[in-house]
């Protein structure tokens, strides 16, 4: 498949590159690192990253996405990152290129592109991109490995989910051929604002407990309105703030908006997958999401969850 892949790019001249709403690390790590990857190796190639801003992923060198005339799509290739689903892919126009193509580690849900490299056995996108690459023959610039190499950072959990492999260790180690500052990658995804490690606290006092001790969080549109911080951070990022809680093995974090809720579901040691597959998410085996209508929606979720966690 990488070889097919390969040949495709090669026979395009202009290449936009999309990923999901909201990037993650991995998305954004996915997306600079591919971009920076082709234009490396074929520097007369016009090259594109679309999609919403990078938020907190903003200190990325490359983070700022191009502005492109929908003409553009016209006889181009559309590549697809890090998304199990057509409709979390930021910017629709990928739909009118000529031709498209995607690499993905989620669970497979649909089909999405023309070409398509979807793998499961990598911790993260930028894993795949990375083992693209190397088995391409593929140059790896210090700027692309550096955008690489964070992706893995954040969807590995610092290569403590497990997830992590033999492989990833290895994909890792190439990477880290070049040159560039791990230290200053860890500083800015995990040193915190004050406000942030207070915000943090807050959501701390917020964990509640089932009868079989899957963890969560509930949010109102209320308290969500109340707090300096956008719906990202409340939803995803705050959703670890259960992860280490000794005997809790599958937490979620429910953050109400206006229209719907957002559900952000992990699990240490279960596959919890089918739960928001259920409810029209998806995702990874043990990290995943949805979104659902209202308030008496989330709580059936949760009670699937503890149903789940007592073993039914």
């Amino acid at each position: 498949m990488f070889g097919q892949i390969l040949e495709t790019i090669k026979n395009y001249n202009r290449i936009i590159i999309h990923r999901h709403s909201n990037p993650d690390g991995d998305a954004m790590g996915s997306q600079i690192g591919l971009k920076n990857l082709i234009k490396d190796n074929f520097p007369d190639k016009e090259v594109y990253a679309v999609g919403d801003d990078a938020k907190r992923y903003a200190f990325m060198d490359g983070s700022t996405m191009d502005e492109i005339d929908d003409s553009l799509y016209s006889g181009a290739l559309a590549i697809i990152l890090d998304c199990g689903a057509a409709a979390l892919i930021s910017d629709e126009r990928y739909k009118t290129a000529a031709k498209t193509v995607r690499f993905d580690h989620h669970i497979f849900a649909e089909k999405i592109a023309d070409i398509e490299a979807v793998d499961t056995s990598y911790e993260s996108c930028c894993g795949l991109l990375t083992d693209f690459a190397v088995q391409s023959g593929l140059r790896l610039s210090a700027a692309s490995a550096k955008a690489l190499y964070t992706g893995m950072i954040t969807d590995s959990g610092r290569f403590r989910y497990d997830s992590t492999t033999s492989k990833t260790f290895r994909l890792a180690s190439e990477l880290m051929k070049q040159e560039f500052d791990t230290g200053e990658i860890y500083s800015q995804l995990y040193a915190d604002e004050l406000s942030a490690v207070q915000l943090r606290a807050k959501f701390i006092l917020k964990i509640q407990l089932t009868e079989y001790r899957v963890a969560y969080i509930y949010t109102t549109k209320e308290e969500l309105a109340s707090y300096n911080a956008d719906t990202f951070t409340i939803s995803r990022g705050m959703v670890n703030t259960m992860s280490d809680i000794r005997g809790v093995d599958i937490w979620v974090n429910f953050t109400e908006t206006e229209d719907k809720v957002l559900v952000e579901i992990r699990s240490s040691k279960y596959t919890v997958q089918p739960v928001a597959v259920k409810y029209g998410g998806g995702g990874h085996a043990k990290a995943c999401g949805a979104s659902v209508k209202d308030r008496e929606t989330a709580m059936a979720l949760l009670e699937d969850l503890n149903a789940f966690a007592k073993g039914e």
